[in-house]
C-alpha cells in the first residue's frame, strides 16, 4: 500500500503517488462516503505543497471517487443503486472486450505475470491478509486491460478504474473469486477469444447478481481502521 512517505519517489509524478494513496484509502474504507478532504490538511500530512494535492483531487474527481459539495468543500462520494447498475453495465461491456483481446495478444511473459498475481492473491489470503489479496485481484483485472493493448479501451477504462476497484473490494468469497480468476486465466491462456469473452461475461454477471449480498457482508469490514 502506498503511504505518504511513498510520495517522495522520483520515478513518477508526485500527483499520481498522492492520488494512488488517497484512492487506496477510499477503497479500503479509511475514508467513508461523506468524509471531507481538505487540501491544506492533506498537504501537511504528505509534507508537500498544495499543488500536487489539488491535482490528485482533480484526478479522483474525474474518477468519480470524490465530489464538490456546496458549503462542504470536497468529500468522498458514495454510489447509488443506479450508479452500481450503470457501472456493471459498462464493466461487463469493456472487460469482455479486454479479455477477448488479451486472449489474442498475450505473450508468455504476460501469462506468467497474470499467473503470478493469482499466486500472490492465494498467498495473501492464506496469511489472512485480505486487503492485500483484494489488491492482487484488482491488479489481475488491470493487467488484462494492459495485455489487451488497445489505447482506446484503456482510455475508456481509466476514468472508471477507481469505481471498478471499489466493486472488486466488495466480493465476500475470496477463495471462490480466485478460483474464477484461475478459470478466466485459463481461457485467456488458451488463445480462444470467444472462450475468454464468454468466461469474462459469466464472471462479471455472477458478481453483478450477488453484489447486494456481498456489499452487506463486506462494507462493515472495509470501514474498520487497521
Amino acid at each position: 500500500m502506498l503511504t505518504a512517505e511513498d510520495t517522495n519517489t522520483t520515478d513518477r509524478p508526485l500527483r499520481e503517488s498522492v492520488r494512488d494513496t488517497l484512492r487506496t484509502r477510499i477503497f479500503e474504507g479509511h475514508y467513508a462516503p461523506g468524509t471531507r478532504l481538505v487540501e491544506r490538511d492533506l498537504a501537511a500530512e504528505f509534507n508537500v505543497s498544495r499543488l500536487p494535492i489539488r491535482e490528485a483531487l482533480r484526478m479522483l474527481r474525474q474518477e468519480g471517487l470524490i465530489r464538490d459539495r456546496s458549503g462542504r468543500g470536497t468529500e468522498v462520494s458514495g454510489l447509488s443503486p443506479k450508479d452500481v447498475e450503470d457501472l456493471f453495465d459498462v464493466r461487463q461491456s469493456l472487460e469482455v472486450l479486454a479479455c477477448r483481446l488479451a486472449a489474442k495478444r498475450a505473450t508468455p511473459e504476460d501469462l506468467q505475470h497474470l499467473s503470478g498475481l493469482l499466486d500472490q492473491a492465494e498467498h495473501f489470503l492464506a496469511k489472512g491478509s485480505v486487503l492485500e489479496a483484494h489488491r492482487a485481484n484488482s491488479e489481475f483485472h488491470d493487467a488484462i486491460t494492459g495485455i489487451a493493448n488497445n489505447d482506446f479501451l484503456r482510455s475508456a477504462l481509466e476514468p472508471l478504474q477507481g469505481r471498478m476497484h471499489w466493486l472488486f473490494r466488495h466480493v465476500s468469497d475470496l477463495p471462490e473469486l480466485i478460483r474464477e480468476h484461475r478459470e478466466l486465466y485459463a481461457a485467456i491462456a488458451s488463445g480462444d477469444a470467444d472462450r475468454a469473452a464468454a468466461q469474462s461475461a459469466s464472471h462479471v454477471g455472477k458478481y453483478r447478481d450477488q453484489f447486494p449480498e456481498d456489499y452487506s457482508a463486506t462494507e462493515p469490514q472495509l470501514r474498520k481502521k487497521p
